[in-house]
């Protein structure tokens, strides 16, 4: 089956930035709400920039500009949907839409994060999800989707807001995540990804 084309409602991502280390959770910019971008400038998609290759090189879906340690309410995606369907997008001061009452059907599924590196447990998360904030220049900008989406949109407006998922876990699944994630750590230095980039 050939690979579709990924959907760029509102342009490609800028590429050709510095990829950046990852920021772990623990730092504090990762624990409290981002600052609102208000100036939309050349300095912002070179932050821009820099986000999309790092989540490219650390092979993640999305990144917040929390996690190169930048305190603006700002992420990038590039993921699927579950008909493998890629979108990607800037998304600054996001506000995030959910279903309600009937519609509102919850999705277990896996979830990992950039900033705990190798570490997965199942996070339970509505399985549709919509986003508003503005683009790169500004413009408003929405995004909807399903599956991996969902829980991307999800996941990357709770780092604006100062929430990692595993704030969402209980704890013996917070427990789990973090023997995970120390078995893996000798696989990502402090300077991850941005090692030999």
């Amino acid at each position: 089956m050939p690979e579709l084309t990924p959907r760029a409602p509102y342009g490609p991502l800028p590429r050709g930035g510095v990829v950046r280390p990852i920021t772990r959770w623990g730092e504090p910019v990762m624990h409290r709400p981002q600052r609102r971008v208000e100036v939309y400038d050349e300095e912002l998609r070179d932050l821009v920039a820099a986000m999309v290759e790092t989540m490219y090189v650390a092979e993640g879906v999305g990144l917040a500009a929390c996690q190169i340690g930048v305190d603006l309410a700002l992420f990038v995606f590039d993921c699927p949907d579950d008909s493998g369907q890629h979108t990607q997008g800037v998304v600054c001061n996001p506000e995030l839409i959910l279903p309600e009452g009937r519609d509102r059907r919850l999705d277990e599924a896996d979830e990992g994060c950039l900033s705990y590196p190798g570490a997965f447990v199942e996070c339970a998360r509505p399985d549709f999800a919509t986003v508003r904030g503005t683009g790169l220049n500004g413009e408003p900008v929405e995004f909807s989707g399903d599956g991996l989406l969902a829980r991307c949109l999800q996941h990357e407006t709770d780092h604006t807001l100062g929430t990692v998922f595993g704030d969402r876990l209980a704890t013996k699944q917070r427990k789990r995540l973090q023997k995970a994630m120390e078995r893996a750590a000798e696989d990502f230095p402090p300077d991850w990804p941005a090692t030999g980039s």
